[in-house]
């Protein structure tokens, strides 16, 4: 019988779940978590701001201009909107306070070469200080259970390359001389590792971090 091997130290898709629900609960006007942020683009994004503002603020391409998104890049730690300090050429902040954006709190962590920028955001009120650190917290706790991986086994990227390469299942095990589920297994494992959901992301997100 074959045994395969089970990565016991990555983040379940679960915990970070948990993370984001409690993160929900925070912010009744929604959030948005961009982890990981390597040029301009993120390992993982999240967000539950209005549709409509999110559609807005895709098509005007307002994070290029985003005063929450500068902080973020100057600076690590947290604080709320409106003590940033960044010029808001555009007006976003006040074009989001209309979609119930009002009062939020920005969270920026990571060196700059793999920076996560959030926002959390309410419409009543200031966030308080309690409230500031137990966001801070989660975003850190974030950015540090989804880090990209150094390495991945040789057996993992073997059968991630055979795979991307174009081979399936059947012909990718026979040219490693393992069987079937042996090779499932080893494109499970590389999958977990990498915090993928499918196979052809983990590919994509071995190749970004130049692992195979």
């Amino acid at each position: 019988m074959e045994s395969h091997p089970v990565e016991k130290d990555m983040p379940s898709h679960k915990g970070i779940e948990l993370e984001l629900h409690e993160l929900s609960l925070l912010a009744p006007s929604g959030y948005f978590v961009g982890l990981h942020i390597r040029f301009t683009s993120p390992l993982m994004t999240f967000q539950t701001y209005d549709q409509a503002w999110t559609d807005r603020y895709t098509e005007q391409g307002y994070a290029m201009r985003d005063p929450m998104v500068a902080w973020g890049f100057s600076t690590v730690g947290s604080t709320r909107w409106s003590k940033m300090g960044v010029p808001d050429t555009f007006g976003i902040l006040k074009q989001a306070a209309s979609y119930g954006l009002v009062y939020g709190v920005a969270v920026a962590c990571g060196p700059v070469s793999s920076r996560t920028i959030a926002g959390a955001a309410r419409a009543d009120r200031e966030f308080t200080d309690p409230e500031i650190t137990k966001v801070d917290a989660i975003i850190n706790r974030l950015h540090t259970t989804t880090t990209p991986p150094d390495s991945l086994t040789t057996a993992q990227i073997e059968a991630l390359r055979l795979i991307a390469a174009g081979d399936r299942h059947t012909a990718a095990a026979a040219k490693l001389g393992i069987s079937e589920s042996a090779l499932k297994a080893r494109l499970n494992s590389g999958r977990l590792r990498l915090m993928a959901r499918t196979t052809a992301e983990a590919i994509q997100r071995a190749k970004d971090y130049r692992l195979i």
